[in-house]
């Protein structure tokens, strides 16, 4: 018998061949060649590549993959607009030793488009046996089945019927079938791949009434139910499950933490890590294989959060007094708290000189790091003596003339003007990589000729120029928050200065806060 080294090729590139069938070939081969003892020692390497390339075909770790709406990924899953989809958070439950998890899901697709743009098609393609896919589908379903916007609704139910459209969107003709007949089609070439569907029933809205939250069970949680009685796969009522858990924590504390007020149907991380949290639970309690991957504590991470320093003065900092409470207590009212962490460091009584002087800036530049936040307003009082009583005067304007003074310790200092401190604090912020925004001071309650008093001239003036100079974003919260205070009134002003001119209480402070909110908003960033 002749073994020729084509032979020896084929079984090389056909690793999947059964292990007794190499071993017979192989056998034949050292029955040929067992008085050659060089060729004998290249029979021996290629049993060991062949049964080494099929080992590793054997134990390659089965994927999770997800595949569904913004509700299971939104946009580009990186937490943008404080949008988040349970597949970002699904990982975080698994033995990512022994398993993989890959996340498909588009937002804005239903389940017919997801499809109909090819989405599917990459993932049917990966699909090997023993993989599992986790499917979520019918947020967007009920939208129109044929317009020029979207174009992605299907024909209700589970049935075979279909209508013929010319597709204004696409300007293509298209079969349009239920939305069963989709998610049918999905689970069953998952199966022809030996890959284990698990359908989800699509997620509730944050809406409520009289304390419940209405569920899907009579339209697409439902239908997703009927599929996967009918494919005998796995099915998770997410829907009605996680609307318990909802009402269990209730509206108030579910809307503004878990969902966003201006949004009813995208999470934010906590309502993510809540929705994920409900799918894991449901899979340890059912008889599908996938549950045998899920970590027994696991340790739920939430995104970094983005942090904001706050530097200022009594108008901004927490005082302890319900009388003068400084915007930056009611800030994180108007941010998303899951995705910020709010720092407010400023300090009632201080100047931007004494800030400085006394190491309060040293504390916050220490610690910094690249991509946080730093909000500076000084100017209150700026203004006081510079070298007499509490000493925490600057000098007037921008430029770089300074004054000795010696303080009541004996001790000297050099005091530097308004607009170089203002310059210091932006350019050290950003060596280390920190966003700067200046805002000009909060206005006093004080209306000469019946307009609030502006500072437009000098700490105003002085702000936005450092800002201009070192490239920092500016904020004229002086005038804007002037202006809002003229629309409402001097009496209904009035009320939100409970102690002086200068401080306001806790609805002062509100306002404020919001109003720098919203101009930060202003300038590309999301709070």
């Amino acid at each position: 018998m002749v073994i020729r080294i084509h032979d020896i090729c084929l079984i090389i590139r056909f690793p999947r061949l059964k292990p007794w069938a190499i071993l017979e070939f192989l056998n034949v081969i050292f029955s040929h060649l067992n008085h050659m003892k060089s060729l004998k020692i290249l029979s021996v390497f290629l049993l060991a590549l062949l049964f080494s390339n099929f080992s590793t075909t054997q134990n390659a770790k089965p994927t999770v993959f997800m595949v569904g709406d913004s509700t299971v990924k939104n946009g580009k899953g990186d937490g943008a607009g404080g949008l988040w989809g349970w597949g970002d958070f699904i990982e975080q439950f698994l033995d990512t030793t022994k398993i993989t998890v890959e996340n498909h899901a588009l937002g804005g697709t239903s389940s017919r488009t997801f499809q109909d743009k090819g989405l599917w098609t990459p993932v049917l393609n990966k699909l090997k046996n023993g993989d599992y896919v986790l499917i979520q589908f019918g947020h967007n379903d009920d939208g129109p089945i044929n317009d020029s916007l979207r174009a992605r609704g299907t024909i209700k139910g589970i049935g075979n019927e279909t209508e013929e459209i010319d597709n204004i969107l696409t300007k293509k003709h298209e079969t349009v079938h239920s939305y069963g007949w989709y998610i049918q089609k999905i689970v069953r070439e998952a199966k022809s791949k030996g890959a284990i569907p698990i359908i989800c029933s699509p997620i509730p809205r944050n809406d409520w009434k009289e304390g419940k939250v209405p569920r899907n069970d009579t339209s697409y949680g439902l239908w997703a139910k009927k599929i996967a009685e009918k494919e005998k796969v796995t099915f998770v009522d997410l829907n009605n499950k996680m609307a318990l858990e909802m009402e269990k924590l209730g509206e108030t504390k579910v809307t503004g933490t878990y969902f966003y007020k201006k949004d009813h149907t995208h999470t934010s991380a906590k309502g993510a890590i809540l929705s994920a949290s409900v799918i894991i639970n449901e899979l340890k309690n059912s008889k599908n294989s996938l549950k045998n991957y899920i970590l027994k504590d696991p340790k739920v991470i939430f995104p970094t959060k983005k942090k904001i320093f706050l530097v200022g003065d009594s108008t901004m900092a927490n005082n302890k007094d319900e009388n003068a409470v400084g915007w930056g207590v009611t800030f994180p009212m108007y941010c998303d708290t899951t995705r910020i962490e709010v720092i407010n460091k400023a300090r009632g009584g201080r100047s931007t000189r004494t800030f400085d002087h006394e190491g309060l800036w040293d504390e916050v530049k220490n610690q910094l790091q690249p991509g946080n936040f730093v909000m500076i307003q000084f100017g209150h009082n700026d203004a006081g003596a510079v070298d007499k009583e509490k000493f925490r005067g600057s000098l007037k304007g921008n430029g770089n003339e300074t004054q000795d003074v010696i303080l009541p310790d004996g001790s000297k200092e050099t005091v530097h003007t308004f607009g170089w401190y203002m310059e210091k604090f932006i350019r050290e912020a950003k060596q280390k990589g920190a966003i700067l925004i200046v805002m000009s001071q909060t206005p006093r309650n004080e209306w000469p000729n019946d307009k609030v008093e502006r500072r437009t001239e000098t700490y105003g003036k002085w702000s936005k120029e450092a800002a201009e100079k070192e490239g920092a974003f500016y904020i004229d919260l002086n005038e804007i928050v002037a202006l809002k205070y003229e629309a409402l009134g001097k009496e209904k002003v009035k009320a939100f200065f409970p102690k002086d001119h200068t401080h306001t209480g806790f609805e002062g402070a509100k306002l404020n806060a919001q109003t720098a909110a919203e101009n930060i908003k202003k300038l590309g960033f999301e709070l």
